[in-house]
């Protein structure tokens, strides 16, 4: 208990390159479609357009081509959590209370356990399900008349189709944008990694192999392993190369001069962060006397899809359904006892108990889920203050919006640096937006948010406690074999041709050894342990390591 629920890390902040501009990317989103609604005299309509601007807030570092896929289904998603919550508020007419409340709650915990099963399995990150749940809430509690749900409905899809747009409309300026800061943040991991002691096992070597995997995700291409490559299509797949060869040297000794090394990887990861700045043209590499065995980066290279089906089928499919369903069901289960908690005991805008409880659970485990509750209650206490000022000034709805937006800023430039500061700002932005949607007084307005974000923490924390996950090992078991196998597959593959092609066998070891350090921590993070030796854990991801760093003979 003592182990799981300790609140270590849950202050630290965490760099993140490109958050400015995705911070201006969303504000922009939400003004764009809340302004002309308030200046054209309904401002209550406004909030359904800022809840489908809400999409621009995933896909932060997909390339291009994926993010427009990915984000016109959440797109969807948001726009039809938000015409099924007004359909439902139409109907069910929750503000009278009785079997209309009820109903609204067992709702509101479905669509939040499918929306975290359906985020988990696709991989989703960020506040994900949170952001699908709070759309559904605010519109099942809106209390509309028929005839406004259409209206609310389109006005969510406005907003959801201008995220859209300016998600993709960097495209434009940086195409290589999500490339660059991939390959940038795999040089920071690198550097980290160069400074440590033991470089062969641990959450540093972690950290980098998953950067390193994600950098050539986001390129498309798989390691070159055999030589130089053929036509290298820029200096990103480069430095991505010289990533994976420092990474898998580094495992089988110290490069000289190790710590101005990663002196020299982190200047390098601050140009390739810095937008304004132009990657200088490396000159071609020197072929080796392997270089017949070089890997085309061209998009159409089987090896690169091989490779990448694999990470593909890592990333949606790799985990069993019973072990997603756990988490899911915490979620369910604790936004369905916070909001009937607030409606028997009379909470006004009692929906915030659901969506706290539910932002508490959108977690890993419960060690994580006790880190977002010492996040939530420190956030939303110094997001009160603020929000009671703003709201005791009565500002203007035109003025209002643009408050909003400006929070909405503050809160995509912080929260993937720590949750608990993007909640100083996300608390009074969702009190300025329900002001927006139906003015209330603001103690008002504060005392709900305090009384039901307090009762959503405790019942969060509470259900992450009581309902076990015990599948958290057979996630382990899966891992543990996949990986044994990798490395088995990896053993017999000769090092000089023949055999599956060397890149693919690297990038399916790779795959593996990261999958089995993720599973190890998710499961070290509940209260009943996965009863697998840690030592066989740790051996069998040392193996694979060392692996990785094996060269054919004539590279060596």
């Amino acid at each position: 208990m003592l182990r799981v629920l300790s609140p270590r890390g849950a202050l630290t902040l965490h760099r993140v390159d490109g958050a400015l501009l995705f911070a201006v990317r969303a504000a922009l989103a939400m003004a764009l479609v809340a302004l002309p609604v308030v200046l054209a005299g309904r401002p209550d309509l406004a909030v359904y357009a800022m809840l489908g601007s809400f999409t621009t807030t995933f896909g932060r570092n997909l390339p291009y081509p994926r993010r427009a896929r990915v984000l016109a289904v959440v797109a969807a998603a948001m726009t039809a959590c938000v015409g099924a919550g007004a359909a439902l508020a139409a109907v069910a007419r929750p503000q009278e209370g009785g079997a209309g409340a009820v109903a609204v709650v067992a709702a509101t915990a479905a669509v939040a356990g499918l929306a975290k099963f359906a985020c988990d399995r696709t991989g989703l990150g960020g506040l994900g399900a949170v952001l699908l749940l709070f759309s559904f809430a605010v519109a099942a509690n809106g209390g509309p008349a028929s005839a406004d749900v259409l209206p609310r409905t389109a006005l969510a899809a406005a907003g959801a189709l201008v995220a859209w747009l300016l998600a993709l409309l960097g495209r434009l300026v940086h195409p290589d944008r999500p490339q660059r800061l991939a390959v940038a943040s795999a040089l920071r991991e690198l550097g980290a990694l160069l400074d440590t002691a033991d470089r062969t096992v641990g959450p540093a070597r972690h950290r980098a192999t998953a950067a390193v995997l994600q950098a050539y995700y986001c390129l498309g291409v798989a390691p070159a392993t055999g030589g130089a490559r053929e036509d290298p299509r820029s200096t990103c797949v480069r430095l991505a190369d010289l990533s994976w060869s420092l990474l898998v040297g580094s495992a089988s000794g110290a490069p000289r001069d190790a710590a101005g090394l990663a002196r020299r990887l982190r200047r390098q990861a601050d140009v390739l962060a810095d937008r304004r700045r132009r990657l200088p043209e490396l000159p071609p590499p020197v072929p080796s006397a392997a270089g017949s065995g070089a890997v085309r980066p061209a998009p159409d290279d089987p090896t690169a899809r091989r490779a990448w089906a694999l990470v593909e089928g890592g990333r949606g499919g790799r985990h069993p359904r019973s072990v997603l369903l756990v988490p899911a069901l915490r979620m369910a289960l604790g936004t369905a006892v916070a909001g009937w908690l607030a409606v028997v005991l009379g909470l006004g805008h009692g929906y915030w108990a659901a969506v706290s409880a539910a932002a508490v659970l959108h977690a890993m485990n419960v060690r994580t889920t006790a880190q977002r509750a010492v996040q939530r209650t420190l956030g939303t206490a110094a997001g009160l203050l603020p929000a009671l000022g703003v709201l005791a000034l009565h500002p203007d709805p035109a003025v209002l919006v643009l408050v909003i937006v400006v929070l909405e800023f503050l809160l995509e430039y912080t929260v993937a640096g720590n949750y608990g500061l993007g909640v100083v700002f996300l608390t009074p932005l969702a009190l300025l937006l329900s002001d927006l949607a139906a003015p209330s007084p603001a103690g008002t307005l504060v005392h709900d948010r305090g009384l039901a974000g307090l009762l959503g923490i405790g019942v969060g924390l509470g259900c992450a406690l009581l309902v076990v996950h015990r599948r958290a090992a057979v996630r382990v078991e899966r891992a543990v074999a996949a990986c044994a196998e990798a490395v088995e597959r990896a053993e017999r593959a000769p090092a000089d041709g023949g055999g599956p092609p060397h890149p693919v066998v690297q990038m399916r070891l790779a795959v593996a050894v990261v999958e089995l350090r993720e599973a190890d921590d998710a499961a070290m993070g509940e209260l009943w342990p996965a009863g697998i030796d840690p030592g066989t854990v740790a051996a069998l991801e040392r193996r694979a390591h060392l692996l990785l760093a094996r060269r054919p003979r004539s590279e060596r």
